[in-house]
């Protein structure tokens, strides 16, 4: 079929076969499909969506487009997690190894800052040593030796998704949820996995600020992943305010590692309970969630998940001491406080600036080549908590100065009132 009717049948809203489909994006990425083409149809499903048959087709099709791993000489279900992204997530970094304690071999593939939001990876390595680049030979030994590993996904894993996505983002074609489903769909199947839990989540700090578009989102990837033979499950998490205190890398790390020791913020804590609880069911560990979340609030208080934590930096090369002593993290040269003008309640937080300055400050590229691993934001005035002037509100790290400007834009994400009504983390589960 010439490629120009596959693009008119979905302009005028009709349905794409499955050849279709794998036709235009092979093409596409074989230089075939000429950017102009593949941009006309993107719009057009920006437009008129696409049936969950489709958006599956279109899934498969970016999945196969590449190298897939093959997780099958590991024993038991094979779960993996992935977050459509915020301000303080560092949930990865708790989850992975507290799952993998509980004997659920999870073998995750991550990926670097995005925006105004923070990479797990780029998170990770800011742990002395610690390697993120790992062959498929090292990944696969790695998770039936300790039950776990976290590397980057490489060029050749869904090389479509890459290409189209770069498209998208140029067209302004991003905001479609199944051509969300399929880009995050495609590479959580390339990396092999045989369950799924997706972190979706909404609010300011969030690329669905509504909560009914992260749940539209939700469903259509539990859906799609059904499809697909894979069993899935979606947590719908608020980003209204920073997940925790830490906002950047090492702080960020620092701030898991309290967290695996029984100790940290009660939202990070509570999100990544959650969280293991649907993939400890999944990968058939326990026989419901709620059995999941006491056997995961046992295996922080045990020790056990923090054992496995160390054990999985120093498999890939980190300095495992910074368990006992989060300081040998990377430290920035500067530390600047940012204090109130007024006293009241934080009545809001504008979680996706902070991100931005965080971005500022060197904790993301934003047009920098390097990360600077110090750098970040340590929020010591959530929604809900009063706040007397000239009390620290939040503290910036950096390797460079931060000048008044920084600071002002940063008092200004904090608003002061006379009362709040307290955020909660989770909202809901689907699948």
């Amino acid at each position: 079929m010439f490629v120009y009717e596959i693009i008119r049948k979905k302009l005028d809203g009709e349905k794409n076969s499955a050849e279709e489909i794998r036709q235009l994006v092979m093409g596409f990425v074989r230089g075939e499909v000429a950017p102009e083409q593949m941009a006309a149809w993107l719009a057009a499903v920006y437009i008129h969506g696409l049936s969950d048959e489709e958006t599956w087709w279109l899934t498969e099709t970016m999945a196969k487009s590449g190298r897939t791993i093959d997780l099958s000489s590991i024993e038991g279900i094979k779960v993996d997690k992935h977050s459509t992204g915020g301000v303080g997530d560092k949930v990865s970094i708790v989850v992975v190894p507290l799952v993998a304690a509980a004997g659920v071999p999870v073998a995750k593939l991550t990926g670097r800052a995005l925006g105004h939001t923070g990479g797990t990876a780029d998170k990770l390595e800011s742990i002395p040593g610690m390697r993120l680049n790992l062959s498929e030979e090292e990944f696969v030994a790695q998770v039936k030796r300790i039950g776990c590993a976290i590397a980057v996904a490489t060029e050749d894993i869904a090389p479509a998704d890459k290409k189209i996505y770069a498209l998208r983002d140029k067209t302004a074609t991003i905001a479609s949820i199944p051509l969300i489903v399929s880009s995050i769909l495609s590479k959580k199947l390339a990396g092999g996995a045989d369950a799924f839990v997706f972190d979706v989540k909404f609010g300011d700090g969030a690329f669905m600020r509504r909560l009914e578009d992260a749940k539209a989102l939700a469903e259509a990837l539990v859906r799609v992943a059904n499809l697909a033979g894979k069993k899935a499950v979606a947590v719908l998490s608020s980003m209204e305010q920073p997940l925790g205190r830490a906002i950047g890398n090492a702080v960020e790390v620092a701030e898991a590692i309290d967290v695996l020791k029984g100790n940290g913020p009660d939202d990070v804590r509570e999100l990544c309970l959650a969280v293991a609880a649907q993939m400890l069911w999944l990968g058939g560990a326990v026989t419901n969630p709620d059995e999941g979340r006491s056997k995961a609030m046992e295996l922080l208080q045990s020790g056990a998940a923090l054992e496995k934590f160390r054990q999985l930096v120093s498999a890939q090369g980190g300095d495992a001491s910074i368990v006992e002593d989060p300081k040998k993290l990377p430290q920035p040269s500067y530390r600047v406080e940012v204090r109130a003008e007024q006293s009241g309640v934080i009545a809001k937080i504008a979680t996706r600036k902070l991100g931005l300055i965080s971005g500022q400050l060197g904790a993301t590229r934003m047009g920098a080549e390097k990360i600077d691993p110090s750098a970040g934001i340590i929020v010591l005035k959530k929604v809900g908590e009063n706040v007397e002037s000239g009390e620290t509100l939040a503290i910036l790290q950096s390797n460079k100065p931060v000048g008044n400007e920084v600071l002002e834009e940063v008092r200004n994400c904090f608003a002061i009132g006379s009362s709040a009504e307290r955020l909660p983390i989770l909202a809901g589960f689907v699948g």
